[in-house]
Order: C-alpha cells, then structure tokens, then sequence
C-alpha cells in the first residue's frame, strides 16, 4: 500500500482472509494523510513510487519488511515540499515493461526502467518528467508494453483511446510529448491502462463507430 504523503506498507494477503461486512482494519492513517493505491506483490516486485513535484523512486520490495494489518508503514519516498504528494504506484514484475508518465496538461512520456536506477526507500528520487508551466504537475504513472492501450479522459468528460506502441521511448528526464489538446482550464482526469483492442482498431479504420460503439454500416439505407 501507498499513502500520498509517501508511507507504503506490505502485508501478507492472508490477514486479509476473514474480512467482514463492516470491513477490517487495512492500515493506520496518520493525521493529514491517505491511502493512495494498493497493488499485489509477489515477494520479489519491485516498486515504483511517483510524486506530483515529477520525481520518482524505485526499489526493491524485499527492502520492505511484511507489517500487521494496524500498522501505518514505514516511509517509501521523500516529498520534495508540504504541497507535494505521492500520484501513484507501480508493483513492476516485467523488468523488460516501460514506465509512462503523464501530466495535468496533457504531456506524457515513455522511459525505459533501465533509466531508473534501484534505490533504497526513503529516498528524494529522481526526475521522471521536466515539470513546466505548460505540462503542469504529474497525474499518472503506469509501467506498459507495446501490447497495452492508453485511456486519458479529462476533467470535461472527454476521453481518448491511444496505443502505446505509438509512443516512442524517450529519455527519463525529458519533457515528453502532448498526448491530448486541452481547452480553456480543461486538465487531466484519470489515465488508466488496457488490453488493446484489435477489433476496434479495425473498426476505426473502416469506419466510424456509433455511440455504442458498433460500427457504422454505411451501405445501410434510411427508411
């Protein structure tokens, strides 16, 4: 588990075993802070943690010591400022995936993991993005494959779909690539990670979709 002020904790999936209706105590939140994400492990993952300042810390799980269901963790990664936070977390078991980035305003950027080098926790860590004015702050980090999709949908409700394979990789401390035209004070939402979908790529290619996302028949005549 990861909190945003940069806690993380590992405990065994069996103390989770018996849950129940109201729930069972995860971890204990310190004042000020809260649970960011949880990821499964498989005792040899390594993981990655990435701050909204555009830093990023890498390290091995076994540096993290197996913790009761009560306990608040130990500290995974430095905060760079009081207005800085933890934006996410990756548990990377393919050593050979990439690790993609993206921004408020719209810029992403694909680094190979080679590029970030293993660590102790605790640590400042290092630059994952250049942070602008014009990219804005970090939102998302995601470790990917060329047989990945992309999904951005910004806070307006617009949402698009990209391959990661169109995404070359570039350098760790670089300042990406615009991935999605923003307008006015629009920014980014949510970035998830998905199959890619070979269906609807050919769908696309044909043709457009309707809004339930079949295709258009455009041989089909009106009434």
């Amino acid at each position: 588990m990861a909190t945003k002020k940069g806690q993380v904790k590992k405990t065994a999936l069996e103390q989770y075993s018996r849950p129940r209706t109201n729930g069972i105590n995860a971890i204990t939140i310190r004042e000020d802070d809260e649970l960011l994400e949880a990821k499964l492990t498989t005792g040899e993952s390594q993981v990655m943690l990435a701050l909204r300042s555009g830093k990023a810390i890498r390290f091995e799980e076994a540096k993290t010591r197996p913790m009761g269901r009560n306990a608040s963790g130990v500290r995974g990664i430095t905060l760079a400022n009081d207005n800085d936070e933890v934006i996410g977390m990756v548990a990377v078991d393919d050593f050979e995936s990439n690790i993609l980035v993206v921004s408020e305003n719209g810029y992403g950027k694909r680094s190979s993991l080679d590029d970030y080098r293993i660590t102790n926790r605790g640590g400042k860590g290092v630059k994952t993005i250049s942070i602008t004015e014009k990219t804005g702050n970090l939102v998302s980090i995601k470790n990917v494959t060329d047989d990945d999709d992309l999904m951005i949908i910004n806070k307006s409700g617009i949402a698009i779909r990209m391959a990661v394979a169109d995404l070359r990789v570039m350098g760790r401390a670089t300042q990406g690539v615009r991935l999605i035209n923003l307008k006015g004070n629009d920014s980014i939402a949510a970035v998830a990670k998905v199959m890619k979908d070979d269906e609807e790529s050919e769908d696309l290619e044909n043709g457009e979709l309707n809004e339930d996302g079949t295709a258009i028949d455009n041989n089909e005549t009106e009434n």
